[in-house]
């Protein structure tokens, strides 16, 4: 089975000569910079598509080994001609015409290539139909350069998981270390955008799986207002909770992408009012958007590090105008076993549903089927870790089932509750917080460690939105600020972020350390002896 493995990747090959030497062209190139040059005709949507398919063949699979990308797209070139072919002819379809994008391997394209949810179960799942969001980008002339990486099934097969690993793509690694967990489900999207594998990303979150990531990869990341965005066609978790996100190195770029994604879609009944949202949110961005707001701010448990870092950006909250009110988290006593019953039950009603969708190729059409592959194919699919939580997931009543009800209500109520508390005590309009805390040893042995700090889950479970923007780095490795606010305040979270973004200026490329800087005090403070006494 491991030969399989190698068999069914499709991995980036080099489209032209001397990657290394033209690759700054696109390099930490911002999204709405790479846009005016395609329309300007500084640079063509062909010459960006290559430079980044180069980068992609020289560091993903070879060199840095980052194997953020599971495919390339045949046809990337072929969309990028027809970009060019608009812009040449004055009639660019808006700001992402041209613009080469990631996308998520459980969110279906029309292109000719596989969404796999990392698993080898799906390794045939060749739909030929995009999801809608990704037919919004499609339509707005954004060029899909090919699927990025992620955990396996989201990171929902097992709570022992390893962020980032699945059997088709291989285990991501953090570009700013690559020890390090580049965390997921969203790591291969995380990981791509910090190392300018593309100008931006499409990630999916249903508890921490777009913020974690961008945070960790000195990434902007927004999970949306559940319902803002289409969730059919995406290999799901949870209906209650699911998402897609853009994930961008800075907050217009997000914005810019973000813009194209929301929309209702009749077949995704949550996303109802999503068209009374549809706007251009960049264009609300605003250096002043802090001056006079009242910001809520939630301290948790953080090591020295991570305080220093989270004081001087409140610090720049300050300077930027806003003015700062400490809040305590309500207790929300409950919550995490009503979030994880919600989400098994809704994992196999959903997944279910979604397989029963997949081409005649696919042979696993149940989450018990799935089961079974998995245990038949141990070596690839279970080298780390098991599948404890697709045993569990498979023994819940169905979504009729009295204490799922009355889990979906009490827990997204208690976590609306809670956010909504918080800024009603201080009088606010947002919250802030540390979004985690720096990244965690990739560990194949224990799976992932605990963060001593996460904000991911009263938004997610509220469906409430969530902005991450970096805030600097902990010894080498990037933290980022999180903005959390009521149903629909993603513009106010983005204005936010962007005038906190504009004057910290914190986010720092990526440098591919092999392991992060753990600080001189593990040298100890006594000298090495010149000699060895017996």
């Amino acid at each position: 089975m491991r030969a399989a493995v190698i068999g069914i990747m499709v991995l980036a090959t080099p489209v032209a000569a001397h990657a290394q030497s033209r690759a700054p062209a696109i390099v930490e190139l911002p999204l709405a910079d790479l846009s005016a040059r395609i329309a300007s005709g500084q640079l063509t949507s062909q010459a960006a598509t290559r430079l980044y398919l180069d980068r992609i063949a020289a560091m993903d699979r070879r060199g840095r080994t980052l194997r953020s990308v599971i495919a390339i797209n045949p046809d990337a070139l072929a969309q990028a001609r027809a970009a060019d072919a608009r812009a040449k002819a004055k009639r660019r379809l808006g700001p992402l015409d041209g613009v080469p994008i990631l996308i998520k391997d459980n969110i279906e394209t029309l292109d000719p290539v596989a969404t796999t949810a990392g698993s080898l179960a799906l390794k045939d799942n060749v739909t030929r139909r995009d999801a809608p969001v990704v037919a919004r980008l499609r339509a707005a002339g954004a060029v899909i350069l090919g699927k990025a990486n992620l955990s396996e099934w989201a990171n929902i097969r097992s709570s022992r998981s390893m962020s980032g690993w699945s059997a088709v793509g291989g285990l991501v690694r953090n570009p700013y270390a690559l020890d390090r967990t580049a965390c997921g489900s969203s790591s291969g999207s995380g990981a791509a955008v910090a190392a300018s594998f593309a100008a931006a990303a499409l990630g999916t979150e249903t508890d921490g799986s777009v913020v974690c990531p961008s945070a960790i990869n000195g990434l902007v990341g927004l999970k949306p207002t559940v319902g803002a965005v289409s969730r059919t066609h995406v290999v799901p978790i949870s209906h209650s909770q699911d998402t897609p996100g853009p994930m961008a190195r800075s907050v217009r770029d997000a914005a810019i992408l973000y813009s194209a994604m929301v929309g209702s879609d009749p077949a995704d009944a949550d996303t109802k009012a999503a068209d009374a949202h549809r706007a251009d949110y960049a264009a609300g961005l605003s250096e002043g958007a802090l001056k006079g707001v009242r910001v809520g701010v939630l301290r948790p448990d953080m090591t020295p590090d991570l305080t220093v870092r989270f004081d001087a950006a409140l610090a720049v909250l300050r300077a930027a105008g806003a003015t700062l009110v400490d809040v305590q988290r309500p207790p929300t006593p409950g919550l995490g076993a009503a979030e994880q019953l919600v989400l098994y039950t809704e994992l196999k009603a959903d997944l279910d549903a979604y397989l029963a969708t997949t081409p005649a190729g696919v042979h696993t059409r149940t989450l018990y089927q799935v089961i079974a592959f998995n245990a038949a194919n141990p070596e690839a699919e279970m080298p780390y870790f098991g599948q404890e939580t697709f045993l569990a997931a498979a023994k819940t009543k169905g979504l009729a089932d009295p204490a799922y009800r009355a889990a979906r209500e009490k827990g997204q109520a208690q976590a609306a509750a809670a956010i909504d508390t918080m800024l009603k005590t201080a009088n606010a309009r947002m919250i802030v917080t540390p979004s985690y805390g720096a990244a965690w040893p990739s560990d194949p042995v224990h799976g992932d460690q605990s963060s001593d700090a996460s904000a991911s889950q009263l938004p997610a479970v509220s469906g409430y939105p969530h902005l991450t923007v970096p805030m600097g780095l902990v010894r080498s490795l990037p933290v980022g600020l999180s903005f959390i606010g009521p149903a629909w305040s993603e513009q106010t979270l983005l204005a936010a972020g962007y005038a906190y973004e504009t004057r910290a200026q914190a986010r720092q490329a990526p440098r591919y350390l092999s392991s992060a800087d753990a600080g001189s005090g593990m040298d100890g403070v006594v000298a090495p002896r010149s000699s060895v006494r017996r």
